[in-house]
């Protein structure tokens, strides 16, 4: 048996089947009554998705479509940081919906103070876009895993990868 046990605490999502999600998104917001001849436009790009069309009630109904298109892909709609509504001239409104691919330092500083304060047997290290998790036990690591998905503060998906 390894004496140290480890993990690692990363934002990652497949962005096919995020495409998927956003294909299936589409034919369906084009069949749905509410949404017929709203003349709307949905667009993915690597970064960002965004929504453009006649009011906020619609671009509400995208968004609730898109986050049950990805729930049932298995992806996290808290990877979508959902920028202010503005108007887009015409009598048309958008949204921007930027896409959260890697642990940002600020988040990754929060998750390194909370596993440092209440798991002391543990030690967590910010390695790039990565937290690094090291414990003797595996219990230890369960907990934390369990600890973090319970944490209000954290606003993005957490993925636990490389556990040995």
């Amino acid at each position: 048996m390894a004496d140290e046990h480890s993990m690692d605490i990363v934002v990652d999502f497949d962005f096919q089947e995020m495409t998927n999600a956003v294909d299936q998104c589409k034919r369906e917001a084009l069949n749905r009554y509410d949404l017929k001849n709203s003349n709307l436009e949905i667009e993915l790009t690597d970064t960002e998705f965004k929504v453009n069309t006649e009011n906020e009630f619609q671009i509400e109904a995208v968004h609730d479509i898109l986050s049950r298109r990805m729930t049932a892909r298995n992806l996290s709609p808290r990877i979508l940081d959902r920028q202010k509504i503005e108007e887009a001239g015409g009598m048309r409104m958008r949204q921007t919906m930027k896409l959260i691919k890697v642990l940002d330092q600020e988040t990754a500083k929060i998750v390194s103070k909370l596993i440092k304060e209440n798991f002391p047997k543990s030690k967590a290290s910010i390695q790039g876009d990565a937290v690094r998790i090291s414990s003797k036990s595996i219990d230890d690591l369960q907990a934390i895993i369990a600890f973090l998905r319970t944490r209000p503060e954290i606003k993005i998906p957490l993925q636990f990868t490389n556990y040995r």
